[in-house]
């Protein structure tokens, strides 16, 4: 043993190994007699109390050391520090685990779809354009606007149009049908990029009967082609059809306006063509600005075009005007609401960890003022002990920040299980180079938020009066205080947070409570779709799906089934604009418009859609017979407002369509979704439309679980015919579901950080009673010497926590009234100010309050008077 450690008597046992240890980390084992100097020196403030201050001694004075070493200094005491308390630093670790780790699942969701550019050069120069509508919404584009547009339009380098295309591959293996989009020429070069095989199309190829061409994503070449560089050039049949293949894109292509697109051919229009008209807003437009045009400017110009199309074209127009949006604006419209929403009901989280953990560092602090006032005697200022406290704390931030990395990887798995289809960019969802350096700047900014206030709490105690033998705490009040606060603020987050979950989970209810206009139960739909040659006529495709229903209803277990063109919350849309007899307008814009359903009669039985008037759709309403259709009640509500609609007449389609008579009125059935305004429907009979639809629907009414006897439908369908491809199988029941899928995605991640932030905020309120009652030992033996009783002592613990639970709810209700209205758009049949959500909340906090005062209250009425006085 060194001299220098015979000498340790003259430092006081309880201050004896901080001092030591220090001075053998500067002076080495203790034999220089610079560090004798040093003992003495110290040893005559600990011991003798002089009431000067000495000079701080070499220990804090050396001018050798370069930052980088007092800052490896620093890190090597902390990380000491932090291995001595285990219990603190496991707690504090696991704490800002959840936070950073829930923060960095959220960031790694909002990021590619709020926040990480368009992936094409130039993004910021690709805009939307769209006809207005009645509202000034976005209202598609008709193929002739488009012409206009593009020949008279200024502002853009290149404009083009595009429609989605649903093709069937009928080689290599089973058929099967394909997303893809039809596309004007200039659509590739507006978002700049090209084929990564082959070519892009040409002007020439965008002509009807000259636009069998194809190019292919290249998911697909890979997948049904297997990379075959010798593709291009090749034909392939889709639908009957041969198409040339010219090109390939790039794997990293994305294709954002139809995510699920696999392949692209021209649109081949001509102005001739029915459904190239002004008023078949069909299409969607984009454009790539010129440099140095915004899209203000270009919006104005739009304007002025759109102010002469009207003026020539006064009926083909329901509004004068365009729209110029941005594409990433426009392509996060309808979702940024909702991630904001996530992004800051994570970040109320992270700042309750914050505050949790800032307050167990505040008791940490109490229990180190020893530490600090020796150090303070050693020299140390205010600065240093603050820069070693921060340290520690921002050490604790990192290893919690590689917690929660490792945390947030396995959750955004989960997240992207739980997201709707229709979130943009989710395939682009994870944890990448980008997340990464968010969590690491997360890391290091929650260390220094959460260790700023014990630093400046703790950093400056009062030197003799906390190493004097049996010195009381000074600065324990304004401690109790800054905790106090914390836990307050604790306490107003997790309100907002319940609140936000309490009334998504109210809309959800509401929501589900919704009748849906049918049965959903025991119900199994899928779609079958007709391709090729020997279905381009109406007789062989009504005799395919004819002859299918009679194979279908044959498979025991099937009670009813039928045929459908749409299917409810199916998310699909055919609209055709309606003239009433009696009741023609000169503007057909102006028209109503309803859903069109081309059903076979079974249809509506096997969906248990009320009949409310008149008669249902027979077999007898053939081919032959009299045009007949079935309207809602919202149709028969708006069309004939006080009058009996049987037997009125309307017209569908066009001014040159035949006259149908109304038969029947049945139940409204929401078709977008059970949170969409109803709109007017009318069902008639597949067989009397104008054509074939290629494309049916099954719903099929079984005995029992309907999964069940998919394999039996899938062969009776195949025995008609086992080249036509089956998609979309699914339980009625399922497809109801999926249309709350992105309230019940918000709802789950809002109730997940509610409970994490209930469970933070009940243990604040422990820890920081838990702490009082340590810190007010003496006093609380003192009342007890005097006669208190343990009920009061139990009330005088509960009143203080409810006390900071009452200034943390007061708080919180500000809040959640203010906040609350940015989940307007996610709220369904309930307010965002729901007075029931409220009161729940609140009793639920104060529940969870009392629960967590009710532990250190009962130990402060164990505390012995004799034990809290001894050291008097």
């Amino acid at each position: 043993m060194s001299p220098a450690r015979w000498l340790g008597w003259l430092i006081p046992e309880d201050q004896r190994e901080f001092v030591l240890g220090d001075l053998e980390e500067f002076y080495g084992n203790g034999r220089s007699v610079r560090y004798c100097v040093e003992l003495f020196r110290v040893a005559g403030v600990l011991r003798w109390n002089h009431r000067r201050r000495p000079d701080p001694p070499a220990l804090y004075r050396r001018r050798g050391d370069s930052p980088v070493t007092a800052l490896m200094n620093d890190i090597r005491y902390g990380l000491r520090q932090l291995t001595r308390s285990p219990s603190f630093t496991l707690l504090s670790i696991l704490t800002l685990a959840l936070g950073i780790g829930a923060t960095t699942a959220i960031f790694s969701v909002v990021n590619p779809i709020l926040f990480r550019p368009l992936p094409y050069p130039g993004a910021d120069r690709i805009v939307t354009v769209a006809e207005r509508d009645k509202e000034g919404q976005d209202a598609g584009t008709g193929y002739a606007t488009f012409i206009d547009v593009q020949r008279m339009a200024r502002s853009f380098e290149a404009v083009a149009v595009t429609s989605s295309w649903q093709p069937t591959l009928q080689e290599r293996g089973d058929p099967e049908r394909l997303d893809g989009q039809r596309v004007t020429q200039a659509f590739f070069s507006i978002l700049g990029v090209r084929p990564i095989l082959g070519r892009d199309f040409t002007p020439e190829e965008n002509v009807r009967g000259k636009h069998r061409v194809t190019i292919l994503s290249h998911g697909l070449w890979q997948r049904r082609f297997g990379s075959d560089p010798t593709v291009i050039g090749r034909p392939v049949t889709f639908d009957g059809i041969q198409y040339t293949v010219i090109g390939v894109m790039p794997r990293s292509f994305e294709s954002l306006l139809a995510p699920t697109a696999q392949l692209w051919a021209p649109l081949g229009y001509e102005l001739s063509l029915p459904w190239a008209c002004r008023t078949c807003h069909h299409l969607r437009e984009i454009a790539r600005l010129k440099p140095g045009v915004g899209p203000e400017a270009a919006r104005r110009e739009l304007d002025v075009i759109s102010g002469r199309l009207v003026a020539e074209y006064p009926t083909e127009y329901a509004a004068p005007g365009m729209l110029v949006v941005p594409l990433h604006t426009a392509l996060t419209r309808d979702v940024r609401p909702a991630l904001l929403a996530l992004l800051g009901a994570v970040g109320f989280v992270l700042l309750i960890a914050c505050a949790n953990v800032s307050g167990l560092l505040l008791g940490r602090g109490m229990q180190r003022e020893a530490e600090f006032a020796i150090r303070g005697a050693l020299g140390a200022g205010r600065h240093r002990v603050m820069r070693q406290l921060l340290t520690e704390s921002v050490l604790l931030s990192v290893l919690g920040g590689a917690a929660g990395a490792a945390l947030a990887w396995w959750g955004v798995k989960g997240l992207a299980a739980l997201a709707p289809p229709g979130l943009p960019r989710l395939n682009q969802i994870g944890i990448d180079s980008r997340v990464l350096a968010f969590t690491v700047a997360l890391s290091l900014s929650c260390g220094l938020l959460f260790g700023l206030v014990p630093a400046l709490a703790t950093a400056r105690p009062d030197l003799f009066a906390v190493l004097r033998p049996g010195g009381r705490h000074t600065s324990q009040r304004s401690r109790r205080l800054a905790r106090g606060i914390l836990v307050a603020g604790e306490v107003a987050l997790a309100l907002m947070l319940l609140v936000g979950a309490g009334l998504l989970l109210r809309s959800l209810e509401r929501l589900l409570a919704v009748d849906p206009g049918f049965d959903p139960r025991s119900v199994l739909t899928m779609e079958v779709q007709t391709t090729g040659a020997r279905y381009n006529d109406n007789g062989p495709t009504w005799d395919f799906f004819d002859r299918a229903l009679l194979a279908i209803s044959a498979v025991p277990g099937v009670e009813q089934a039928g045929w459908t063109s749409m299917l409810p919350l199916g998310g699909n849309f055919d609209r055709y604009g309606v003239q009433i007899e009696g009741k023609l307008l000169a503007n057909p814009e102006e028209a109503p418009s309803a859903d069109r359903y081309a059903v076979t009669p079974e249809y509506l039985r096997a969906m248990r859609i009320p009949l409310k008037r008149g008669r249902t759709l027979t077999r007898q309403d053939g081919a032959g017979a009299p045009a007949v259709v079935l309207i809602n009640e919202t149709f028969a509500r708006i069309g004939w407002a006080g009058e009996d609609p049987i037997g009125k007449r309307v017209q569908l389609g066009g001014p040159h369509e035949r006259w149908r008579t109304v038969v029947g009125i049945v139940g409204d059935v929401h078709h977008t979704g059970l949170d969409e305004q109803q709109a007017p429907q009318i069902y008639l009979p597949e067989i009397q439309w104008l054509g074939a639809d290629g494309a049916m629907v099954l719903a099929a009414r079984t005995r029992g679980d309907p999964a069940t006897l998919v394999p039996a439908i899938h062969a009776a369908i195949r025995s008609i015919d086992p080249s036509l491809p089956i998609l979309r199988t699914a339980t009625m029941e399922d497809v109801l579901a999926a249309t709350a899928q992105p309230r019940r995605f918000a709802l789950v991640i809002f109730q997940l950080f509610a409970v994490v932030a209930l469970l933070l905020a009940a243990a604040g309120i422990y820890g920081v009673l838990a702490a009082g009652v340590t810190e007010r030992t003496r006093e609380i033996g003192i009342r007890s010497a005097l006669g208190a009783s343990r009920g009061g002592l139990l009330k005088l613990v509960v009143r203080q926590g409810l006390g900071l639970t009452a200034a943390g709810l007061a708080a919180g209700t500000v809040g959640a009234l203010l906040l609350s209205r940015f989940l307007g758009g996610m709220l369904f049949g309930v307010g965002a100010r729901d007075p029931l959500t409220f009161i729940g909340v609140v009793v639920v906090l104060l529940a969870v309050a009392l629960v967590a005062c009710w532990a250190p209250a009962w130990r402060a009425t164990r505390v012995s008077p004799l034990e809290a006085l001894r050291g008097e």
